[in-house]
């Protein structure tokens, strides 16, 4: 049970700002944890607001544990779209004495939440907290699946305490060992290590460069296939999210990255959404914060219109095309006629294997049966077979 030992209501200096305002906006609609009225009703809400007040593990972003109210005040004057379901704001987690002891209680909150199939954004605070988001799966005992939008990999020394440039380590060699898949989004090169490039290619993770997601379609499938998406906003340009300490001129743009969280609220599959980074002492006229309050507005807009489809969905009611290899090798695909989009059939998974049952499709682009009809293998399959090896 959700409790507010751990959660501090959202600012009454907040909802004062706005409550002269268009009663149609979402600060109007969103059920919002208040001080005198205590936690909102869950009942009917989908998706749950949850400030994480913590930046004492960032090595290079001091001040992005104060961007959740600035991001609030512009997410409530928008107006919802046509959403069929309810949106809570939790408020923030209470900073505990140690960043331990915050993330502790973020991490009971969001396994109630997803106990509960209620989708928690999580706005940070710096991207260590996506360690914890991941580890909120434990208890589910279910496999996952991990993106990340960001410019680096975040890999950083294993040996140092966990922190916000070494996350992904700690995601992949800590016990116990859920990871099923990793995607990276956007990263670019001159700020990797190439012994960090070559590490991820030894280990089978889907990782792309900013060139290789234009067309920006390119992204939906990665997306389509993980439960848990945390975007560092240093992966947008900084003319556009100027409200991070490491932002840089290239990067996405701020329709993409919309776009993004569009593609992940369209997911059946994903569960979680982190954005963090977001450093409020270095934006400019609050254009970071709109932006990230905008990217929340096209992650419920997509939400609204899932489909059902896997692993929601069964995929004997999809349209089913055996690609015959030269090697005699057999490549599935499906295409979902509720939504056009295509998935193929994962090389080794066991329908009898539980836990992993919900990763046995593989989403993918039409051009990856295009790439399969001339004969060529696509990666991602390369990949999905040599991780399971």
């Amino acid at each position: 049970m959700i409790t507010p030992d751990f959660l501090a209501p959202v600012s009454q200096n907040l909802l004062d700002a706005f409550s002269g305002e268009e009663g149609r906006t979402l600060g109007h609609r969103i059920r919002v944890h208040k001080e005198i009225e205590g936690l909102p009703d869950l009942d009917g809400v989908r998706v749950a607001i949850l400030g994480v007040l913590e930046d004492r593990l960032s090595l290079n972003n001091r001040g992005c544990d104060l961007g959740a109210d600035y991001i609030r005040y512009h997410l409530y004057r928008l107006f919802p779209g046509e959403w069929d379901f309810k949106i809570a704001d939790l408020g923030n987690i209470f900073k505990g004495e140690t960043p331990a002891d915050t993330y502790a209680a973020m991490r009971y909150v969001i396994t109630e939440l997803l106990e509960k199939e209620i989708i928690p954004i999580v706005l940070g605070g710096s991207q260590d907290a996506t360690y914890h988001m991941y580890r909120s799966y434990d208890q589910l005992e279910q496999s996952v699946n991990v993106v990340c939008a960001d410019p680096r990999f975040d890999l950083g020394d294993i040996n140092l305490p966990l922190n916000d440039e070494n996350y992904l380590s700690h995601i992949v060699l800590q016990k116990p060992h859920n990871l099923y898949g990793f995607g990276n989004l956007g990263y670019q090169t001159y700020f990797v290590d190439p012994e960090e490039r070559s590490l991820m290619d030894k280990m089978y993770f889907d990782i792309y460069r900013i060139g290789q997601l234009r067309p920006f379609t390119q992204a939906e499938p990665v997306v389509r296939n993980c439960d848990l998406l945390s975007i560092d906003l240093s992966v947008v340009r900084a003319a556009e999210a100027p409200g991070h300490r490491q932002a840089s001129p290239n990067g996405l743009s701020g329709e993409e990255i919309c776009a993004l969280t569009r593609y992940a609220g369209l997911s059946d599959k994903l569960s979680q959404l982190g954005i963090f980074g977001f450093n409020p002492g270095l934006d400019i006229n609050g254009r970071t914060a709109q932006l990230i309050a905008e990217m929340i507005w096209y992650f419920a807009e997509g939400i609204s219109q899932r489909k059902g489809d896997f692993p929601i969905g069964s995929r004997k009611d999809y349209q089913k095309f055996t690609v015959l290899m030269d090697d005699n090798t057999e490549l599935i695909f499906y295409k979902s006629p509720k939504s056009g989009r295509w998935w193929m059939e994962s090389p080794s998974i066991s329908e009898i294997i539980s836990n992993h049952a919900r990763h046995r499709l593989i989403p993918c682009n039409p051009e990856d049966y295009s790439l399969a009809m001339a004969g060529e293998i696509p990666l991602i399959w390369w990949n999905a077979l040599k991780r399971l090896d």
